[in-house]
């Protein structure tokens, strides 16, 4: 499904939920059926990541996710073939998250078709500059793939609104400087006054990613972002669990994330 067809159907919650599985951890048949309960839980998109051996967004949690798959031998073209057998199932959108030196190995054209071509709906690509990106965002455009950008703390407003009207789906607001992980708090006050600035320069979507890891979070920004992403928080709540246990973990951890929300 298409981001923005997803997020008009996003009526189940609010915010919508973003989370993030790494593909292939702890194998693939486990990732399909994390991926399968996240979209019955209402998951408006899902973002699966590509893994990748020098992820410099991710944080521990996440690289070490992406280490293990690595170790397993899982590629891109694995993850492609999973996009390929879950988009016909669900109604979340699915959302892949790369880095530019997998992407320009496997060249951009044909990752962009065959991204499109699988049912992905978009694309973040989280190490390349806005200046670097035209070439990027018109290639992936031309295949019918949004391109979701980055905003972080200290990007200057000017500079935010650049980044908003180039970005695609929805932009990807971080919650705080460094990379992903579930370790330190989101400082919501200056985040507010980013979120009212952003809202006034685009239409798009505002999805909060990076540190957002429990109800509570969720509870005090659930009025001003349209959809949280969390990543590190949930997999860590996976650790060590495959099959069925991993459904059921899963279910859980979206319970507890939008309790009381």
């Amino acid at each position: 499904m298409k981001l923005a067809a997803a997020f008009a159907a996003s009526t189940r919650r609010r915010p919508a939920f973003i989370p993030y599985v790494m593909a292939g951890d702890p194998d693939l048949a486990t990732t399909a059926a994390i991926v399968r309960a996240l979209a019955r839980s209402g998951a408006t998109a899902i973002e699966l990541g590509i893994p990748y051996g020098d992820p410099l967004a991710d944080g521990p949690t996440i690289a070490a996710a992406g280490a293990r798959a690595l170790a397993a031998g899982v590629s891109i073209d694995d993850v492609l073939a999973l996009v390929a057998a879950l988009a016909p199932e669900i109604a979340s959108s699915i959302v892949l998250f790369t880095y530019f030196n997998p992407l320009d190995r496997y060249g951009l054209e044909r990752f962009a078709r065959d991204a499109a071509a699988a049912g992905a709906a978009a694309v973040i690509v989280p190490d390349i500059a806005l200046e670097e990106s035209e070439e990027l965002r018109a290639i992936f455009a031309r295949h019918g793939l949004d391109v979701p950008m980055l905003v972080a703390p200290s990007t200057p407003p000017e500079r935010a609104a650049r980044i908003a009207a180039a970005s695609t789906g929805f932009l990807y607001v971080v919650s705080r400087l460094g990379v992903t992980g579930a370790g330190s708090e989101p400082d919501f006050t200056p985040l507010r006054r980013q979120l009212s600035a952003l809202r006034a320069a685009t239409d798009l979507p505002l999805a909060l990613g990076f540190g957002v890891s429990r109800a509570e979070h969720v509870r005090a920004i659930a009025d001003e972002v349209d959809a949280v992403i969390v990543g590190s928080a949930f997999i860590d709540a996976l650790a060590g669990l495959s099959g069925e246990a991993a459904v059921a973990a899963t279910a859980r951890f979206v319970n507890d994330l939008f309790a009381s929300a």
